[in-house]
């Protein structure tokens, strides 16, 4: 029971939009409606708001990290650490809140794994800043990070069913950056900072 309940709460607190709440409070266009029509802090950002953007990258964050968290406390075993993880992660992408209308998923990513290994974290970031600063596109800083990620979970884990997850997550994050890819090969994709 408690494998079914713990990622179910997590997909409901991951369903929990930082992008759509924050833009509400800080009267900021609907970021599924505006910019690239994604609920993230990289469209809050290009929308007009670094304030925005810096809340909506730590909430995006805090609910990946929350869930696993309090697996971990309750039953360090690494399936249900795994499955909390992917509850969280599959509640940012499709919010049972929001008719299922989520985000990429890139912070929440963070979040869980991190919460899985704190030592992911230098590997992760350092990742996705070296991407971002040579080429200017978060999408592309996502996608390499996100293809590195089973690579590091390997390394500094080895445990099978971590490996599996960063797999999973990879392939989710590249789903729902398909129409990025698209851009990033036709040359039209938004820059970092680039404002709508």
């Amino acid at each position: 029971m408690l494998y079914l309940i713990t990622p179910l709460a997590a997909y409901l607190l991951g369903s929990v939009s930082s992008a759509i709440l924050i833009s509400r409070l800080l009267g900021l266009p609907d970021p599924r409606t505006e910019g690239s029509r994604n609920p993230g802090a990289t469209n809050v950002l290009r929308l007009g708001s670094k304030p925005g953007a810096v809340l909506t990258l730590a909430g995006d964050i805090a609910k990946g990290v929350l869930p696993v968290l309090t697996a971990q406390w309750i039953l360090d075993e690494p399936l249900l650490l795994a499955l909390t993880a992917l509850g969280a992660f599959l509640g940012h992408l499709f919010p049972v809140y929001f008719r299922f209308e989520g985000g990429k998923g890139v912070a929440t990513a963070l979040g869980v794994l991190v919460a899985i290994d704190w030592q992911l974290a230098p590997f992760l970031i350092a990742t996705w800043l070296v991407v971002a600063a040579t080429s200017r596109y978060s999408s592309l800083a996502a996608l390499v990070t996100a293809a590195a990620t089973p690579i590091y979970l390997f390394w500094l884990t080895g445990e099978p069913v971590f490996v599996g997850l960063g797999i999973v997550l990879a392939a989710l994050l590249y789903f729902r950056h398909s129409e990025n890819i698209r851009r990033l090969l036709r040359g039209d994709e938004p820059k970092i900072g680039k404002k709508s």
